[in-house]
């Protein structure tokens, strides 16, 4: 893989194929790995980007909370963006990697040619949900704290996932997972660029979160594949990926 730094800490992405940019972002406790399958497809007449956010997989585990951030994540999507040469790219991020990429969308537009989002929600307007949210992301921390990466679990996207220990995931449940304002939801009418959303039929807990977006993101497209759970792209990496491909020629990106 390769190391970009930022600030002291090196972020591990790799690079595959030439042609116009797809960003990949993975989500909580996954690593780059879960893009594994799908990046062959597209790297054929695209630049494939695929990362470990801080805290994760093969990219530095700082020890100091404040360096875990949403502010940080996306400085991280930016300077990846720089790093491969590109103005702009698709930008294509599964659940927290998804939340980001419309953080990125929110506070760089003209960086993004087109979203994917995938098994993602997109935060929450009122109080009471969110700190609903909050407290599954303090439980989340408490668990790493107290387990380790057995609190890791068996998930679909984990398939492949290695990480140099916990205290990244404790970081990243403390600093990154939680949410504080309605700004994300809030800006979905606000997005211009051709916004595809992927959502496994049996992903229960975001199933209402894409139906809202396909709703409020102007012209955006829904696909709910049949039989998949919170990775539809590892779990049906064939359909996946055709789908985004058709989604890539009819927008031309």
């Amino acid at each position: 893989m390769r190391r970009l730094d930022r600030d002291g800490v090196g972020i591990a992405y790799t690079v595959a194929g030439t042609g116009p940019a797809i960003l990949f972002t993975h989500g909580f406790g996954a690593t780059s790995a879960m893009f594994d399958g799908n990046v062959d497809a597209l790297a054929r007449d695209h630049t494939v980007v695929t990362w470990d956010q801080r805290g994760h997989g093969a990219s530095d585990t700082p020890t100091d909370p404040p360096a875990y951030s949403v502010d940080l994540a996306v400085g991280d999507l930016v300077a990846l963006l720089d790093a491969v040469g590109a103005d702009h790219a698709v930008v294509a991020g599964h659940s927290l990697g998804g939340y980001l990429s419309l953080e990125l969308h929110l506070g760089h537009p003209e960086r993004i040619a087109a979203l994917v989002l995938i098994g993602t929600g997109p935060g929450f307007r009122r109080t009471e949900p969110r700190d609903g949210w909050n407290a599954m992301a303090a439980r989340t921390a408490s668990a790493f704290e107290a387990r380790g990466l057995d609190a890791l679990g068996s998930s679909e996207e984990l398939a492949g996932a290695r990480h140099r220990g916990a205290a990244g995931l404790v970081h990243t449940a403390q600093g990154v997972l939680p949410q504080h304002d309605a700004r994300v939801i809030e800006s979905l009418p606000s997005i211009a660029v051709p916004t595809l959303i992927v959502v496994g039929a049996l992903d229960t807990p975001f199933l209402d979160g894409a139906h809202y977006m396909a709703g409020k993101i102007p012209d955006a497209e829904l696909a709910v594949l049949d039989g998949a759970r919170h990775a539809p792209n590892v779990t049906h990496a064939d359909e996946f990926d055709e789908r985004l491909r058709s989604f890539l020629d009819r927008g031309g990106v």
